[in-house]
């Protein structure tokens, strides 16, 4: 634990970060999950909409540095391969 008054703020400061980090990518992981559902149906609407969404939540996370821009750029490339190959 720490004694100093700036230590312990900075203590409390990487909580909140961690927590909000962990809130992004919860809800990347699930908006993931919901776009595999609808191409495993093989719904290609459901997909491309899904799609849009996983697209526009990775970069946000990316913009806040949740994630590294290679590792962003690596899942959409992976989302659109799965998506191509519903086609």
């Amino acid at each position: 634990m720490p004694n100093i008054k700036s230590a312990k703020k900075r203590v409390l400061v990487i909580d909140k970060k961690t927590m909000e980090n962990r809130m992004v990518k919860s809800t990347i992981k699930t908006e993931l999950k919901k776009f595999e559902a609808a191409v495993a149906e093989g719904n290609k609407a459901a997909a491309q909409e899904q799609l849009n969404l996983c697209v526009k939540k990775l970069d946000q996370a990316g913009a806040k540095g949740v994630y590294h821009k290679n590792t962003i750029s690596r899942k959409k490339s992976q989302l659109a391969k799965a998506f191509a190959a519903l086609a």
